[in-house]
């Protein structure tokens, strides 16, 4: 999160009661607890920040303290950053822009403190609290896995605003710097004490008379002191001797033509990696930069103006709206269930079911994996040994903790173990009557707690637990593949659907690390009525001559992962036949405009997408590049549309696939499939890569403007029909300018 600051003045008087910072005198030491009474974590909120300018006040003032330590009473967080809402309510980049330049001022005067300042970090250090730490004269970090140290704002579409891109730079060096805060990527502690971002290592206690996160928070205490103490009696150096290798790439940095050659560089890789489309990056190049060549005081009113600018743009904007709806997605808003899903049952060791207990077994759920067939399951037990295995030769995990997390994974043939199970997924085959059959036999030997969840990604919930002797306790969990990969899990709930069994659901999703949406039933629920739309369109456009490169290359441009027709490779033609069909035959006319015939020809020549080696593309195994699959370009040709040049323009391609996509979102907030425009935003982003730095479909209506947005489609409606009609929702809000989905 961002870094900000105390905006009071750190010498006045303020009256009301501390809550989030206490002190003590340890000696000469003044122990500086941080500790937000209101929250899971530690941010730079406005109280937090009173409470800090009052009690440094206190210290600087008080001629007994030589020496002081910043530590965190909160288990796991030192500071993750700002109060995200502080920046948000800001009016204007001018005001955006005084907010950062307050931030720099009082953490320059932490910088300059007249006694050193020691941060005793465990936990996340984040943002404004890196920016903070790097400020304190030592750093002293917990070695536990819990303790990363990182400069995320630029996932928010912001910059270091507190003098970081000033600092960090000096400390860790240039390129270093640029990978911190270009990228966002959290530092371990380990790594951290290597560049050079703290000076000391700690190793976490473990459990004993008190829980092993504040014996650790006391243990790092007591070390801090001492180094306190050591610092003031000379006895710990705040700098230590650097060496040959350090001192020479220390002349080299000072070389202007290296450095030059490095903004380059970084500049025309960022812009390859972002398009140009979030404007971040360059803002943390040119602050930097500014600092560099034109001194620190250019460099703090450059890190200043581009904060400023940044906090009003829409890409800030809409990072932060997902930031928001993430957290959101990530607490059950039905509460606790009745009792907690310990032993969770998977029916199918495929490629989903595999994926589905690979999430589980690492996050500690008792796992069953059960299947038909024994090559299934040898193969899925391998899968996931060889992924915890990975993270043992990445060190990242001890193979002592690979081996205790494959001891939660049972593999079977048959149906032991089953009851005990408090919920079971099933991952079969997408057919109606195989799924019915798995249910039935599944509630046979399962107890009458048993959730039933069903992994079906088009199939009626509803139809599913028709066969189920107690359909309260049946529900959808769409997962999407790579299970291990993919954030999002959409739950799918029908009107029988207990509140127990959604806020079990939720919990064991939100256990497994995925962001959850809970959407009614409906064919093809909310990710995917949107998606086909995608597909459906794009069929058409490559029919009517749109070449494949220019398809992809436009829909890079807007913000999307890969191009279109790289997508339909990924989905594979087959399913992209099946769930095409599936949505015309469900919902009409509204799902036409393509000539689903050329998919059947495809898949009949065995052009199936990435997981047959070739679909529109050529896939080779272990090379990245790709070849267009001529073979397919000519199977295309034999299936001729025809489009007028009036909606033909690189423009108009990329909104008419936006539009149809945008307006059945709309529709299914409409029909209440989907709960808010939030959740439709983080599904619509984390299933279908909707650009990130448009915020979804509808932040995208927001921008965009509902009326400007009906006009374009009335214009497509014109030539081809239903697939654009605009809903009743967009109607609604086209006539009104004053209705946003976001305030």
């Amino acid at each position: 999160m961002l870094a900000l600051c105390l905006i009071v003045s750190l010498n006045c008087s303020l009256h009301q009661a501390r809550t989030h910072v206490s002190y003590e005198l340890k000696d000469d030491v003044a122990v500086v607890r941080l500790n937000d009474p209101t929250a899971k974590v530690n941010t730079l909120s406005l109280q937090m920040q009173s409470d800090l300018a009052e009690v440094m006040g206190e210290i600087w003032s008080n001629e007994a303290v030589k020496s002081a330590v910043f530590i965190s009473s909160k288990p796991g967080c030192f500071i993750a950053g700002a109060d995200i809402n502080m920046i948000q309510s800001c009016q204007s980049s001018e005001e955006a822009t005084r907010l950062s330049q307050e931030g720099q001022k009082m953490i320059d005067k932490i910088d300059k403190s007249p006694i050193p300042i020691i941060a005793a970090i465990h936990g996340s250090c984040l943002g404004g609290g890196l920016e903070f730490a790097i400020a304190c004269q030592y750093r002293i970090a917990t070695r536990s896995k819990n303790t990363v140290l990182g400069t995320p704002e630029v996932m928010l579409g912001l910059l270091p605003g507190a003098g970081g891109t000033q600092r960090l730079p000096q400390m860790v060096g240039l390129p270093d710097a640029f990978d911190m805060m270009l990228t966002g990527r959290r530092i371990r502690a380990e790594k951290a004490k290597k560049m050079g971002l703290v000076q000391q290592l700690v190793d976490p206690l473990g459990p004993g008379m008190k829980p092993a996160e504040e014996r650790t928070i006391e243990y790092l205490e007591e070390v801090a002191v001492g180094v306190a103490k050591g610092i003031v009696d000379k006895k710990v150096p705040l700098t230590k001797e650097k060496s040959f290798k350090e001192k020479l790439q220390d002349r080299v940095m000072g070389l202007s033509l290296v450095r030059r050659k490095i903004y380059k560089t970084v500049s025309e890789k960022t812009q390859k990696q972002t398009r140009g489309l979030y404007p971040a990056p360059a803002k943390i190049i040119q602050s930097v930069q500014a600092g560099l060549e034109k001194g620190r005081e250019a460099g703090y009113l450059a890190e200043s103006e581009n904060f400023g600018k940044l906090v009003m743009s829409q890409e800030s904007k809409a990072l932060i709206g997902l930031y928001h709806g993430q957290l959101a997605c990530k607490k059950n808003r039905y509460g606790t269930p009745e009792k907690e899903v310990k032993t969770l049952g998977i029916l199918g060791a495929g490629l989903m079911g595999t994926g589905i207990a690979q999430v589980s077994v690492d996050k500690g759920l008792i796992t069953i994996l059960k299947d038909t067939s024994e090559e299934n399951i040898s193969r899925g037990q391998d899968q996931i040994y060889r992924s915890l295995d990975t993270k043992v030769k990445r060190k990242s995990m001890t193979s002592f903790q690979r081996d205790i997390v494959m001891s939660n994974l049972s593999v079977q043939l048959d149906s032991t173990g089953f009851q005990n199970a408090d919920m079971v997924v099933e991952a079969v085959f997408e057919d109606i009557n195989l799924k019915h059959r798995v249910l039935k036999e599944v509630e046979e030997v399962t107890p009458p707690h048993c959730i039933f969840a069903t992994n079906t990604s088009a199939l009626s919930i509803k139809d599913i637990a028709a066969a189920s002797k107690r359909p309260e306790k049946v529900i959808g969990m769409h997962y999407f593949s790579p299970v291990d990969k993919m954030q999002l899990l959409e739950i799918v709930i029908t009107d029988e659907t207990s509140k127990d069994t959604i806020a079990a659901a939720s919990s064991v999703g939100i256990k497994q690390g995925k962001t959850v949406i809970v959407v009614k039933d409906c064919p093809g629920f909310y990710t995917n009525r949107c998606s086909i739309h995608v597909l459906v369109e794009l069929l058409k456009m490559l029919q009517e001559g749109v070449g494949l490169d220019r398809l992809s290359d436009l829909g890079t441009s807007l913000g999307f992962p890969m191009g279109f027709p790289m997508v339909v490779d990924e989905v594979g033609h087959d399913v992209s036949l099946h769930s095409s069909q599936f949505m015309l035959s469900s919902y009409g006319s509204r799902y036409g405009g393509a000539d689903t015939d050329v998919l059947e020809v495809l898949v009949e020549r065995g052009f199936k997408g990435r997981k047959s080696g070739k679909g529109f593309y050529l896939y080779e195994k272990g090379k990245n590049y790709k070849k267009v699959n001529h073979e397919a370009v000519d199977i295309l040709k034999k299936f001729p549309l025809t489009a007028p040049p009036s909606v033909s323009s690189d423009w108009d391609i990329q909104h008419r696939l936006m539009s149809r996509t945008v307006n059945e979102a709309l529709l299914c907030l409409q029909e209440g499939v989907l709960r808010n425009p939030a959740e439709g935003d983080i599904g619509a982003v984390f299933a279908l890569g909707f650009p990130p730095c448009i915020g979804g479909p509808f932040r995208f209506v927001d921008t965009f403007g509902a009326d400007r947005l009906v006009s374009t489609m009335r214009r497509y409606e014109e030539v081809y029909g239903d697939p654009f009609t605009p809903c009743q929702l967009l109607l609604d809000y086209a006539k009104d300018p004053s209705k946003r989905f976001y305030n």
